[in-house]
């Protein structure tokens, strides 16, 4: 960590200005484990989030993306009707090199010690069988392959979700809620991109893609020869009518801004908008911005399902409701004259004042 960043970066100031409750750190020598998890919320219940692996630059970059994400799975799970609070794991390592069973179980001793206040799973950068390691020390875990009991490939739900939103966002933006003809930029082709792009040309969307990963396009392109690969510096910047981000957050800035060329944002990654702001300057723009985390709660809706015991057809009629959520969203964004990122967290910050208040009647539960 740069001097500069320690002379400006407060954890507990920057705790306070979002309300986080924890951020615990965990270190394991024998396997080179570095985690840190976050627990920003636990109105609604146990704190529940992904675990991302990232060879970050920086601590502080690290503790920086914990606390965005996990405050913003506080929200995804308030207006998702997910009865759990927000939380997140990030693991500082190379998940192509440092990755092994050990380094998993280690960090399933840590959530471990937290009984049931954290729940963990899949992110960037980890899959299922991390978590089969990791579930040998814990049974704080979910999002484990079928055969391991789970719910399996979030990628395969949220990338549903995706697509029901967009098509919310495009009935807002053009009217119409049919995909054919539009052109779509996707940004991203990892586990919910590739299969994005198979529902937009199921549908008759022309579809315009990039990713860092030649691998990844590899794979879309031997199964979707008709798709049309950019450089990955190119993607944002592409004329289309619908832009969807689905790599990492924070794509909407300053910088980018200027240089979009389409009517909407609907796409899967956490924290597009770098700053609110930008959520503001899109709506002065005309630009519909389909708030990111009612967008990409698929994969949420299904590792909370495993609470109940996990049924598909459940989870994923549960994940195309982001349809009627996006519908009621821009009504109140049309109505109000407010974007729609600050209807949803308006929403949210209110659902979560009731609930509290709820807590406060003894109800005879122990």
């Amino acid at each position: 960590m740069s001097e500069e960043k320690n002379e400006v970066f407060s954890i507990f100031e920057e705790m306070e200005k979002y309300g986080h409750e924890q951020i615990i750190f965990n270190y394991d020598k024998a396997t080179g484990l570095k985690a840190i998890i976050g627990i920003h919320d636990t109105t609604l219940g146990p704190a529940l989030g992904g675990c991302r692996m990232w060879n970050y630059e920086t601590e502080q970059d690290a503790i920086i993306d914990v606390m965005r994400l996990s405050r913003g799975m506080t929200y995804k799970c308030a207006i998702s009707n997910v009865m759990c609070g927000g939380g997140k794991t990030v693991i500082i390592g190379d998940s192509k090199k440092d990755k092994s069973d050990e380094m998993f179980q280690a960090l399933g001793t840590f959530v471990e010690t937290l009984k049931g206040r954290f729940w963990t799973g899949t992110d960037v950068g980890t899959v299922g069988m991390d978590f089969v390691s990791a579930h040998k020390q814990t049974n704080f875990v979910n999002g484990l392959p079928v055969e391991y009991g789970g719910s399996g490939n979030s990628g395969i739900i949220t990338a549903f979700g995706v697509y029901r939103g967009m098509k919310a966002t495009a009935k807002e933006a053009f009217g119409t809620d049919a995909l054919r003809g539009l052109t779509v930029a996707v940004q991203g082709l990892g586990k919910v991109g590739q299969v994005l792009v198979g529902h937009l040309l199921d549908e008759g969307a022309k579809v315009v893609a990039a990713d860092i990963s030649e691998e990844n396009v590899r794979k879309v392109k031997e199964a979707h020869p008709e798709v049309e690969i950019v450089k990955p510096e190119e993607i944002l910047g592409v004329t289309c009518d619908i832009l969807s981000p689905n790599a990492l957050g924070a794509v909407i800035n300053d910088q980018t801004i200027p240089s979009l060329k389409c009517k909407a944002i609907c796409g899967a990654a956490n924290n597009q908008l770098l700053e609110p702001r930008h959520g503001k300057k899109l709506f002065e723009m005309g630009i519909v911005y389909a708030p990111d985390y009612v967008v990409n709660a698929g994969g949420l809706i299904a590792v909370a399902d495993e609470f109940q015991g996990f049924r598909k057809e459940r989870a994923f009629k549960n994940a195309g409701l982001i349809y009627e959520t996006l519908e009621q969203i821009y009504k109140v964004s049309r109505e109000e004259k407010l974007p729609p990122h600050t209807v949803a967290d308006l929403y949210v910050e209110k659902k979560l004042e009731t609930i509290a208040r709820l807590q406060t009647k003894y109800t005879g539960r122990k």
